[in-house]
């Protein structure tokens, strides 16, 4: 597959961008390399290649989520600046 002018204009256009004659020729070269780059790919036997899932064998350590120090309500509700018994009070944020 070859790249031409009207390759690089139907693409242009779906990226909407917009691009002048000199850079659609250096466009056009690069991406006439890409393909070839992909052609060369394509010529290696990958047949026996596991597909790569991770870029690393390591695996994450996770902890378990485990209660640390737990809180009252009470507790909770002393240090806002604005609340009532039992919840925080904020400013009214949506209209009706």
């Amino acid at each position: 597959m070859k790249i031409d002018t009207e390759t690089v204009d139907k693409i242009a256009h779906l990226a909407r961008l917009e691009f002048e004659n000199e850079a659609k020729e250096q466009i056009i070269k690069d991406m006439n390399n890409m393909l070839s780059f992909i052609d060369k790919l394509n010529e290696i036997d990958t047949s026996n290649v596991e597909p790569l899932i991770y870029m690393s064998d390591e695996l994450n350590v996770l902890r378990d989520d485990e209660v640390k120090q737990e809180i009252t309500q009470a507790e909770a509700l002393k240090n806002a600046p604005k609340h009532d018994s039992d919840y925080f009070k904020v400013p009214r944020v949506i209209e009706k």
